[in-house]
């Protein structure tokens, strides 16, 4: 039949009326579905569906939330527009716009201190061939199995008006260090500490990646040590010291815990969120604050985004591993560094500890368990602990589930390009989201007698959906990054043996990516430990948290008490960690073992 016919043929044909039948033949609409219905078998529409609903799940916890705070902050409270009058008013407070100078501050401090230091311990560890590298990068560490709180009860411990340092070990010594621990001072050093981790693993993973024939080409050219540092390290790794100086910024710009310890009378944004709420119930003036304490988060974000991007690979395949030379004075030195970053880390835990060990510090140093028993304190118990336990488990499991399986579709499945782009950019906003932030839009949108989701309000559901929410970002390209590595051969094997793809992910994409997800998991259950930023606004009455409990006992003076609930998160978090160490190694063997056969 020719073309012509064909056309005649079809013109000839009866046209159907505009009726609510459906769109009319050979429209876009319907030539659309038209494609879908023949293309897509149950998979696809299967894939569809759980995409969708990847979708929907992350706006109600993100997006839904972060609208109902920010329209807060523009309604009275008869819910009528009240357009700029708090932001004025927040403008017009002069104790308010000092909080954010002081948090400015605080962040400037704390990111030109942690950065360099962490920066020298990185280069002590990869660049040297020094002894004792895992005990030294362990102690480093620590700080990220504590809660930021303990930071600044250590410090009491050590630099406060009883502490050991600042009485010369109780008159032991004949000379005293006081310091002005409560204000500034003490909260730039407990951001420092608690920031200095977070640099030092981005530093670590850059430098142990470094080409050594631009060394040897530098060496060719009579650069000296000093000329190759700036000329080769610096450059190779200038993005990674990016990514620290945003990440230091960022944490400390944001953080709750240490101010709340020892802040005294200088105010940060944190403190005054948890103030504005809590203290005088200005909801309002809170989402206010909120949102400035978001912007610069989110500028940070943007551009650590734009960095990473520009970000070129020093690396290629010709490249050669960094070749460490014995060097006896560089080791001494590199010794002593990392000798004195240990020692700092280790005295603040070791204060903690014996603080929570003896009956009263500093007058009866005897031991006691009498600190552990809780009984008398604002904790009330151990039930604060359990709860912690509890939330942080769900979490882990919930949370590694829904973040690994949100990862596979948005980077596996080929349907709806612009859905999976959507919950791609909704897996990476909590980045740049705080954790008061997220606890306050929390409130404004789950305790809203109108929403259906109101019964969750005050269970230990919303305590888990909020630390779901605020630490998904991180597992999330944990989980991307891994699905990436993975040989495409896999799927298309798959593909030309008619497997189908739900048994592929079973058998395939799950046991390789079993190490991903275990350290998802991890990540996921430490965070929610030691988090407080987050859940300090939605945990019940029944379900007081750890680290919650942590800051009532050090508002009521029971500051032992802190100290060993403090404790006994860390050991909880340390546990945690060597047990799956211990696991991995296990793993690993096994595999070596199986090969070698």
């Amino acid at each position: 039949m020719t073309r012509t016919d064909s056309s005649a043929r079809i013109d000839s044909q009866p046209q159907l009326p505009p009726d609510n039948r459906g769109p009319a033949p050979g429209s876009r609409i319907q030539r659309t579905f038209e494609r879908f219905r023949r293309s897509w078998g149950t998979a696809e529409w299967i894939q569809a569906a759980a995409l969708l609903t990847m979708l929907l799940l992350l706006t109600v916890l993100i997006i839904l939330p972060l609208i109902s705070i920010f329209k807060q902050a523009f309604l009275t409270v008869d819910g009528s527009y009240a357009g700029l009058a708090y932001f004025q008013t927040y403008l017009e407070s002069p104790a308010l716009l000092q909080s954010l100078q002081n948090t400015v501050f605080v962040s400037f401090m704390t990111t030109i201190i942690a950065v360099p230091l962490a920066f020298l311990l990185a280069y002590v560890l990869t660049r040297t061939d020094i002894r004792g590298k895992s005990l030294y990068k362990a102690a480093a560490l620590l700080p990220l199995f504590a809660p930021t709180m303990m930071h600044g009860i250590g410090l009491t411990y050590l630099f406060g008006h009883q502490g050991l340092i600042s009485t010369g070990f109780f008159g032991w010594l004949p000379f005293e260090l006081r310091i002005p621990l409560y204000g500034p001072v003490g909260i730039i050093i407990s951001e420092v500490i608690y920031t200095f981790p977070q640099a030092f693993l981005i530093l670590t993973a850059a430098l142990s990646i470094s080409d050594y024939r631009l060394y040897e080409a530098a060496e060719t050219l009579g650069a000296n040590k000093l000329k190759k540092l700036f000329t080769v390290t610096l450059p190779s790794v200038k993005y990674a010291l990016m990514s620290a100086i945003i990440v230091c910024a960022t944490l400390s710009f944001t953080d709750f815990g240490a101010p709340k310890v020892v802040g005294g009378q200088f105010n940060v944004l944190a403190t005054d969120i948890f103030k504005q709420v809590v203290g005088q119930q200005n909801m309002a003036l809170g989402a206010v604050v909120s949102i400035v304490l978001t912007l610069p988060a989110v500028l940070a974000f943007v551009i650590d985004r734009i960095v990473t991007r520009r970000q070129q690979a020093y690396v290629t395949s010709r490249s050669t591993p960094y070749a460490v030379r014995p060097h006896r004075m560089r080791n001494g030195v590199a010794h002593t560094y990392a000798g004195l970053i240990a020692l700092a880390m280790l005295t603040l835990l070791a204060a903690v500890v014996t603080a929570s060990l003896v009956k009263v510090w500093p007058y009866q140093m005897t031991f006691s368990w009498d600190n552990y028993k809780f009984t008398d304190s604002a904790a009330g118990g151990f039930a604060p602990f359990w709860n912690s336990l509890r939330m942080a488990a769900i979490t882990a499991v919930i949370g590694t589930f829904i973040t690994f399986l949100f990862a596979y579709l948005i980077e596996h499945i080929r349907i709806l390009p612009l859905v999976r782009q959507a919950g791609y950019f909704l897996s990476i906003m909590p980045l740049a989201l705080p954790g008061l932030v997220i606890g306050l839009a929390y409130i404004f949108f789950f305790n809203d007698p109108g929403n259906p989701l109101n019964v969750i309000y005050g269970t230990m559901s919303i305590l888990v959906l909020a630390n779901i929410a605020h630490f998904y970002s991180v597992p999330f390209m944990t989980a991307t990054t891994s699905l990436k590595m993975m040989d495409k051969e896999f799927e298309n094997v798959s593909l030309s043996m008619n497997v189908s793809w739900l048994r592929s992910f079973m058998r395939i994409t799950l046991p390789l990516s079993l190490p991903a997800i275990m350290e998802m998991a991890i990540y996921f259950f430490i965070n929610a430990m030691v988090t407080v930023s987050a859940v300090i606004f939605l945990y019940g009455a029944d379900l007081k948290l750890a680290s919650v409990a942590i800051v009532s006992m050090d508002d009521a003076g029971d500051t032992a008490q802190a100290a060993a609930m403090s404790v006994l998160i860390i050991c909880t978090n340390l546990i945690v960690r060597l047990l799956y160490e211990a696991y991995s190694a296990r793993i690993r063997h096994k595999t070596v073992a199986w090969r070698e056969r």
